[in-house]
């Protein structure tokens, strides 16, 4: 099979080997093939008659060093986790890595598309449930003027979040927070998932074999009052209650991380202004593209009984 020659080549591998072997000078051997000087000159001094790689060179990254791009390849090739979740995970190391970066340098390396098998093995999805299973937890955001204890709730279906400010993480606060949970949601809340903090649960030598203790614990006593059962997640294993602790770090990511408060109120109204901009006009990539209040609407259309109130009073207003 022939070699395949550069689209602009006036020479042939065994014309380029004559002009090689010959004595004659380089003037003569250009007037007698009617080539140009420099072309003679260029492959006289050459020792193969193959056309140099005329393509691309290797692509190389422009925002990651090469110590990073081991870091990105080593971890997709030992996690076989999506780009996404990828990206999730090292964006803290890795602070300047974006989701276009960190897919050209898989595509780089070859590891851009998981094996199939693989994918098939080792990503399984999550059960389904139906709405009204919300994931609670509480965190910090910490302030010039003191510190603020920000519970939050985050249904798993429709990701509509709410979160409510208080001084203390104590079992008081995280009973009163369930109430509002339940008066702000409009569908009926059946699964309430949390971690083993004092706000929700007793230690584990005081429970009984449900998971409650022997007085009972008032956040257990509300999801009693409610009908809603209470699930708490293996201890030491806070990934369980995944969804909490993601939407905690967006919203430290969005706020306290990036700008600078005057006093804590202006901060409760910036993370509230979030969420509201979160639940109403996010349009997230696990819900199709859709945003928590059109998932909710949408539900609300078919099975309207799980409801207590319709779901387009929600709607913000001007003054919201």
């Amino acid at each position: 099979m022939g070699s395949v020659l550069h689209g602009s080549a006036r020479t042939t591998p065994r014309l380029r080997a004559e002009l090689q072997a010959s004595k004659e000078s380089s003037p003569a051997l250009a007037a007698r093939y009617g080539l140009n000087v420099k072309t003679v000159r260029k492959w006289r001094k050459r020792m193969t008659t193959a056309d140099a790689p005329m393509g691309p060179k290797a692509p190389k990254s422009t925002v990651l060093t090469p110590a990073e791009e081991a870091i990105v390849v080593a971890f997709r090739q030992k996690t076989l986790l999506p780009l996404d979740d990828v990206l999730g995970c090292l964006r803290e190391t890795i602070p300047k890595l974006s989701r276009s970066a960190l897919h050209r340098c898989l595509q780089r390396h070859g590891i851009s598309r998981l094996p199939v098998e693989e994918t098939t093995e080792k990503r399984k999805r999550f059960k389904t449930y139906e709405i009204g299973y919300v994931h609670i937890d509480s965190c910090e955001l910490r302030h010039a003027d003191g510190k603020l204890v920000m519970f939050l709730a985050i249904d798993r279906v429709s990701k509509f979040t709410y979160v409510e400010f208080h001084d203390k993480a104590g079992k008081m606060a995280g009973a009163a927070f369930l109430r509002s949970v339940v008066a702000v949601f409009p569908y009926k809340i059946h699964t309430v998932l949390t971690d083993n903090g004092m706000a929700f649960a007793d230690l584990p030598k005081y429970r009984d074999g449900s998971g409650g203790s022997p007085g009972g614990h008032i956040f257990g006593r509300v999801c009693d009052e409610h009908k809603i059962e209470h699930r708490l997640t293996k201890p030491y294993h806070p990934w369980t209650n995944g969804q909490a602790e993601r939407m905690n770090r967006t919203i430290k990511d969005a706020t306290v991380k990036v700008y600078h408060y005057d006093h804590l109120e202006s901060l409760k109204a910036h993370v509230l202004a979030f969420v509201t901009a979160y639940n109403f006009a996010k349009h997230l990539k696990a819900l199709r593209w859709r945003t928590p209040y059109q998932v909710i609407c949408e539900t609300w259309t078919k099975t309207p009984s799980i409801f207590k109130i319709d779901p387009h009073q929600l709607i913000p207003g001007p003054h919201t």
